[in-house]
């Protein structure tokens, strides 16, 4: 009896650990989702204040908003298209990483335009502009080489396999019709061999001639016998 009860409530703190730990699995799954749509959110909003400074901001102001633009769109593009490539093709990992390297640098440049857009002094950020403009350019440069390279190549493996495709689908379509090459390596004969070849067939052969033979048999010597008498000469007189 004691067994029984001992076993009962093994089972029953399985079963609250069991549950404990999927509740908690749950609320994590969750907070990470409400900080996805979050962090996701909060970008989309700054993306399109950075693109309303752009427009609206004259001067140094509006320029710096349009690098902070150009720089976090070329990056997030690149951050999804080898995220999306390396599940399927490894060899991105290490593109992946030299991705990792460059995104430091393009978050401390974002982080640097940031803090001079609230700049008061324009004469000294209109000096500093083509310094950040030139960073900027050669970091979406690195960026876009990378993310097009990892396109070109998914391209390339997504031919290769079409290609490879097609070849065993002529072999397949040539296997199922296999009575087409019959046929053409025994050629119907023509209509002058076919007729030739029935009327030999329906005619039967010839017999072998014989000797044309006298309607009437001509008359042979007849035999004389001695008790016939001779016949008489006719008389002349």
């Amino acid at each position: 009896m004691e067994a029984v009860v001992a076993v009962v409530v093994l089972l029953f703190a399985l079963f609250l650990a069991a549950g404990a730990y999927a509740a908690v699995k749950a609320v994590g799954a969750a907070k990470r989702g409400v900080d996805r749509t979050l962090t996701q959110a909060r970008r989309t909003v700054e993306d399109h204040t950075l693109r309303a400074k752009s427009f609206a901001a004259p001067g140094p102001a509006g320029e710096i908003a349009q690098l902070r633009l150009t720089l976090r769109t070329s990056m997030r593009a690149t951050q999804d298209a080898l995220h999306a490539g390396v599940a399927e093709d490894e060899s991105l990992k290490e593109s992946l990483g030299l991705f990792e390297r460059l995104s430091a640098h393009g978050h401390e440049l974002d982080a640097e335009l940031r803090r001079l857009e609230s700049e008061p002094d324009r004469a000294t950020l209109a000096e500093r502009l083509p310094a950040l403009r030139e960073r900027t350019e050669r970091i979406i440069g690195s960026a876009d080489s990378l993310r097009w390279a990892a396109r070109d190549r998914a391209r390339r493996f997504a031919e290769d396999d079409l290609d490879s495709l097609s070849t065993q689908i002529d072999l397949e379509a040539g296997a199922l019709r296999h009575w087409t090459t019959t046929d053409s390596a025994t050629p119907p004969p023509s209509w002058s061999d076919s007729s030739a070849t029935t009327e030999g067939a329906a005619r039967p052969p010839r017999p072998a001639e014989e000797p044309a033979q006298p309607a009437i048999t001509p008359p042979g010597v007849r035999p004389t016998y001695p008790w016939q008498k001779k016949p008489r000469p006719e008389s002349t007189t």
